[in-house]
């Protein structure tokens, strides 16, 4: 009997104590969020063209640290810079009219920014370097299949990326010089195919938003210097930034644009 009523008493104290630690779990306050110190900015880069806006895709922006003037030996430099153009350079190692037309279309630098459809090695519109080089592949892998999918693997490297590698040359000389001005690392982002992208864990400062490399645009150049300054209360809040090649609306920076300068004859 003894034996039956300890059990009780061991099972009923056992059951208060947890409804003790349950009601007291219950009652313990939520951990407090803890809010970031640091800022977001969208960048939105929607330039005009022919009246209507356009989100500017896959194009690479810098945030460097310090105002403009702090930046100036920097901005005048850039400013005065004339890279060659994607087409004069496509233009200068003998590229097809095919081929130029090819990139322009989609807005490309480069041959890989969009996929080599069947269309583009046969028929009317067909690019005769991208002809050569599945001709190429079919010899050496004996399949029309892999010969496309391998195909830029035998095109010149010229072609393949030698606009890109010019393009990186200038933009690592430009972000050299930024880092050493502003003793600060430059970062950078890309925008996606509506032309936005996030500058993240932002502490507030000063700071230019650049593209260094102006962007071509349906013959123009397109170039932003803009300065952003954050400020402690955007601690933990994302703010747009928006860029345009006009003012109106939320425009926070306008484009110095500049028309396309001609090319010189393509090699012989």
């Amino acid at each position: 009997m003894y034996s039956s009523r300890w059990h009780v008493r061991l099972l009923i104290a056992l059951a208060l104590g947890l409804l003790c630690v349950e009601s007291g779990a219950a009652q313990s306050p939520a951990p407090t969020p803890q809010i970031s110190a640091h800022a977001v900015i969208r960048l939105r880069v929607r330039p005009r063209v022919e009246g209507k806006e356009r989100g500017l895709s896959r194009k690479r922006f810098f945030l460097i640290k310090g105002s403009l003037e702090e930046n100036r030996a920097l901005i005048d430099k850039i400013e005065g810079s004339q890279p060659l153009s994607l087409e004069c350079y496509y233009r200068s190692i003998g590229a097809s009219e095919a081929l130029i037309r090819w990139l322009r279309e989609n807005d490309c630098e480069s041959v890989y920014c969009r996929e080599i459809a069947q269309g583009d090695t046969e028929g009317q519109e067909a690019v005769p370097e991208f002809q050569a080089a599945l001709a190429q592949g079919k010899r050496e892998f004996g399949s029309v299949a892999l010969a496309r999918k391998w195909l830029t693997v035998n095109l010149s490297d010229e072609i393949r990326s030698g606009f890109y590698k010019r393009q990186q040359e200038t933009l690592h000389a430009f972000i050299k010089q930024a880092e050493e001005l502003s003793k600060s690392k430059v970062v950078s982002v890309m925008t996606d195919r509506n032309g936005t992208a996030y500058f993240t864990d932002l502490v507030p400062g000063t700071y230019v938003i650049s593209n260094l490399v102006p962007a071509e645009l349906a013959g123009n150049r397109l170039l932003w210097n803009c300065e952003l300054k954050v400020k402690a209360v955007d601690a933990g809040t994302e703010r747009p930034f928006l860029l345009s090649t006009q003012k109106g609306g939320n425009v926070k920076c306008i484009s110095i644009e500049k028309p396309l300068p001609p090319c010189a004859e393509k090699k012989k």
